[in-house]
C-alpha cells in the first residue's frame, strides 16, 4: 500500500454526529477532504448548513435529522440508516455540557448529558458495528475529552459521562478486534468550541488555563482533523483501545 493509500478514505462511508459546528464540522470536513462519502446525523436545521457547503464542493454528503437525545425513537431511526448505506466509519462527536455545581443539578440535565453523550455512542455503535461485522472491518470513533481522565470543576454530568464513553471505548475495543472492527477515541483539550465559550469568557480562568498549555494556546477544531483521518484510515489497522489525546501538551504537565 502506498503512503498515500494509507490515509485515504475513498469509496468508504462515514457517519458523524455533531457535524454542524466546532470539532463535528471540521472533523466532516476532513473526512470528506480524505475521500469519505458522508452521512451527517442531527438536527437538521444545525448540520445542514455544513452538508451545503461540502456538496456544493463536489463531495457526496446526505443528513439525516435525528434528535440524538431521544432514546427511544433512535435505535430504529438508525437502523433504516443501516439498511441505506453501508456505514464503515462512526464518529461520535455530538455532545452537552452542563456547568454548575453537582447539588443544583436536576435529573433532567443530568439525564440529557448522559443521553447525548454516552448512550447516543452506545445506541449507533451497536447498530453499525453489525453491518461492519458482516464486511470484516470498521472504524468507530469516539469523542473522548480530557475529562476522561480528570475531575473538572462543577461539570460533573459531563465528566461523568466521558469517563464512561472511554469505558465503552475500551469494552467494545476488546469484543470486535478480532473481527476487523476498531474502536478509538480522540480526547480533545481546551478547544475553542461553543462548549468552552464559558470558560474563554472568564478572564481568570482563562489565564489559568492557559499557563498549564505548554503550546500557549487554545486548541482550534481543525486541530483534530488529522488525528481523526489517521484513525478512520488504514494507517491505524493496528490500533484499538486506544485514546489519542490532542491537547497541546496539557497531560504532560
Amino acid at each position: 500500500m502506498t503512503d498515500a493509500a494509507l490515509f485515504s478514505l475513498s469509496g468508504r462511508t462515514a457517519l458523524v454526529t455533531g457535524a454542524g459546528r466546532g470539532i463535528g464540522r471540521e472533523i466532516a470536513r476532513g473526512l470528506a477532504a480524505a475521500g469519505a462519502d458522508l452521512v451527517l446525523v442531527g438536527r437538521a436545521k444545525s448540520i445542514t448548513p455544513t452538508a451545503e457547503e461540502l456538496i456544493a464542493a463536489s463531495h457526496r454528503v446526505h443528513v439525516v435529522d435525528a434528535d440524538l437525545s431521544d432514546l427511544s425513537a433512535l435505535p430504529g431511526l438508525m437502523a433504516s440508516v443501516a439498511e441505506r448505506y453501508d456505514v464503515e466509519i462512526l464518529v461520535n462527536c455530538a455532545g452537552v455540557i452542563h456547568r454548575g455545581p453537582f447539588l443544583d443539578v436536576d435529573d433532567a440535565a443530568w439525564d440529557e448529558v448522559m443521553g447525548v453523550n454516552l448512550d447516543a455512542p452506545r445506541l449507533l455503535s451497536r447498530v453499525f458495528a453489525r453491518g461492519m461485522v458482516e464486511r470484516g472491518r470498521g472504524k468507530i470513533i469516539n469523542i473522548a475529552s480530557l475529562l476522561s481522565f480528570q475531575g473538572g470543576k462543577e461539570v460533573s454530568s459531563y465528566t461523568v459521562s466521558k469517563h464512561a464513553l472511554l469505558g465503552l471505548t475500551h469494552a467494545l475495543a476488546n469484543e470486535w478486534a478480532g473481527r476487523g472492527i476498531h474502536v478509538n477515541a480522540i480526547a480533545p483539550g481546551y478547544i475553542a468550541t461553543d462548549n468552552t465559550a464559558a470558560l474563554r469568557r472568564d478572564a481568570d480562568r482563562d489565564a489559568e488555563i492557559l499557563s498549564r498549555i505548554p503550546a500557549g494556546r487554545w486548541g482550534r477544531p481543525e486541530d483534530l482533523v488529522g488525528a481523526a483521518v489517521f484513525l478512520a484510515s488504514p494507517a491505524s489497522d493496528y490500533v484499538t483501545g486506544h485514546t489519542l489525546v490532542v491537547d497541546g501538551g496539557w497531560m504532560s504537565r
